[in-house]
């Protein structure tokens, strides 16, 4: 399992277990399936699939990551942070629950990391912490976070993402696979949210009833899909989620835009990555023109300059 993660927003990825079982349009072309089923063997995806517990030597890296901490610190000014779970889902029911506790009991033991809980499963994760309603309290140091790729997943997921206790609550849109509103629920109210009152007796100055969805989101993280059958992203859709970020001033890390760039983006693909040769033209429906320039070339500039904002609980 990966000690220094290549990812853009986690210092480490810890996997307790792997295996899962596809939930979501976001899984379609899942890496994991794709590296630990079919390419390495090691474990049967899906609901017929057992769960895989890693080794104990696995599950010592983060204490010896904890036991780094102040010369982590003192190099880089901030405390380390753990992605948990690229290979698995944390919150998965085919899970043993004595793993899942084994977890929480590594989770306590490492008080000086950041743990990064992330989950296409928000709903069970109510019923599936340790102490649920003083959970921010006791772990202070965990991050929950839910991947949300469109706007149904949005409408449903985010609601019930923002009634978890968390210290921090933060979005994975990746892949993205659609423009996302994150004012108030569209599969709720298509015309508009209904005010809190007709004439603003409340002194409500005309706000919703109920609050907007990134009300109580503490980090928005976006990002193209890459791999193999990875679908394009508009970077309008991008572009969208950073302006929503911004003006209600929630961090926001843009990953990247994964295999595939608009025409528009030519000039900013150069200049980060170099001259990329355009390997394959596509024309999606609805969407626009994209050029299949591969992962690296694409880069992840948005409008000329990366995002890396993350919060500081």
């Amino acid at each position: 399992m990966a000690e220094n993660s290549k990812i853009e927003w986690t210092d480490h990825t810890f996997n307790p277990f792997i295996g899962c079982t596809k939930v979501s349009p976001g899984c379609d072309n899942c890496y994991a399936e794709h590296l630990m089923d079919k390419r390495m063997h090691k474990v049967v995806w899906g609901p017929k699939g057992e769960r895989v517990r890693t080794s104990a030597s696995n599950w010592r890296k983060p204490l010896a990551w904890n036991a780094n901490h102040a010369a982590f610190f003192a190099e880089h000014g901030r405390r380390q942070r753990v992605f948990c779970a690229s290979l698995a889902d944390v919150f998965d029911n085919a899970v043993d629950p004595q793993w899942r506790e084994d977890l929480f009991k590594l989770i306590e033991a490492t008080p000086n990391l950041d743990w990064l809980l992330l989950t296409k499963r928000i709903g069970n994760v109510g019923n599936m912490l340790p102490v649920p309603f003083d959970f921010a309290k006791l772990y202070p140091h965990v991050w929950i976070g839910a991947t949300v790729v469109n706007q149904e997943e949005a409408d449903r997921d985010i609601p019930k993402l923002l009634a978890v206790d968390a210290a921090v609550r933060f979005l994975s849109m990746e892949p993205l696979l659609g423009p996302v509103d994150l004012e108030y629920p569209k599969s709720l109210w298509p015309d508009g949210p209904p005010m809190c009152c007709s004439g603003h007796e409340c002194g409500c100055m005309g706000k919703p009833a109920d609050p907007p969805l990134l009300y109580g989101i503490d980090w928005v993280i976006v990002g193209g899909e890459s791999g193999p059958g990875a679908r394009p992203m508009h970077p309008d859709w991008a572009r969208s989620l950073r302006d929503q970020c911004q003006a209600a001033g929630v961090p926001f890390l843009f990953k990247q835009w994964g295999e595939w760039i608009a025409p528009s983006q030519h000039g900013a693909a150069r200049a980060e990555n170099g001259f990329a040769p355009i390997k394959e033209f596509a024309m999606v429906e609805g969407q626009g023109r994209y050029h299949l320039v591969g992962k690296k070339a694409a880069g992840r500039q948005l409008d000329g300059r990366t995002w890396d904002e993350v919060p500081t609980p």
